[in-house]
């Protein structure tokens, strides 16, 4: 997986390079102090991990500019003769060669480990992200299928414990079908309803109040009632 912004992982700012000053000025005080014990040995040293302190968390630029300063600093001050470049020598060309070198090598491999740690990270942050929008997709799915099961709980549970409702209709759509499936559910006193009107109650597909002929039981056959039809859609 490429990610364009991998090399972005430094800071931007006045800070960082204020503190890239500050770091060359502090490791070239410190080997100052100890000058007197080491003389001309080792004059880069101590910039070089100056400049790899640099790269870690201010990036490669500040560390090429660290380097720089490091390069110049060592060489008028360690290097014998000492605060003298009018000429160049075995000892200048030795360090002119080898601290840059090494210092390029260092703060190159460095940079490589940054990028990718950053990398690392912003692919561990998408796919938290990606991963998070999964699990609110699975909940409303879970939600939505629950409540489809409690309106056909629903549904079941009317027609048998309400003589009111005289029937329901449930409209269902199926996946591929190109049509809506029509279930009935008859309630209890379905079987009391003429059986015209229960033809034209099942036939029917407007929600609303409709008048029905109900069985009383008696002599006198059928009375006419007002009862409703209801509709589920889904």
């Amino acid at each position: 997986m490429k990610v364009k912004n991998a090399a972005r992982w430094a800071p931007r700012g006045g800070r960082p390079w204020f503190y890239c000053a500050l770091a060359v000025g502090f490791v070239a005080s410190v080997r100052m102090a100890l000058h007197p014990l080491l003389g001309p040995i080792m004059p880069g040293t101590a910039f070089l991990i100056a400049a790899a302190l640099v790269e870690y968390f201010f990036g490669i630029t500040r560390a090429i500019v660290a380097m720089a300063l490091g390069l110049g600093i060592a060489d008028y001050l360690f290097v014998l003769p000492y605060q003298q470049i009018a000429a160049l020598d075995e000892s200048d060309l030795a360090l002119l060669i080898s601290y840059p070198l090494i210092t390029l090598v260092v703060i190159i491999l460095i940079e490589r480990l940054r990028r990718s740690q950053f990398r690392a990270e912003l692919i561990a942050s998408v796919a938290q992200s990606r991963y998070e929008m999964l699990l609110r997709l699975d909940n409303e799915r879970t939600l939505a299928s629950r409540a489809v099961d409690e309106t056909h709980r629903l549904l079941r549970h009317l027609p048998h414990y309400h003589d009111d409702i005289i029937v329901i209709k449930a409209f269902e759509r199926s996946v591929g079908a190109s049509q809506d499936a029509t279930g009935v559910a008859p309630g209890a006193r379905f079987g009391s309803v003429h059986p015209d009107d229960a033809m034209r109650l099942s036939a029917s597909s407007h929600p609303g109040s409709h008048r029905v002929r109900l069985s009383n039981g008696g002599v006198q056959g059928y009375r006419l009632y007002r009862r409703a039809l209801h509709h589920s859609r889904r």
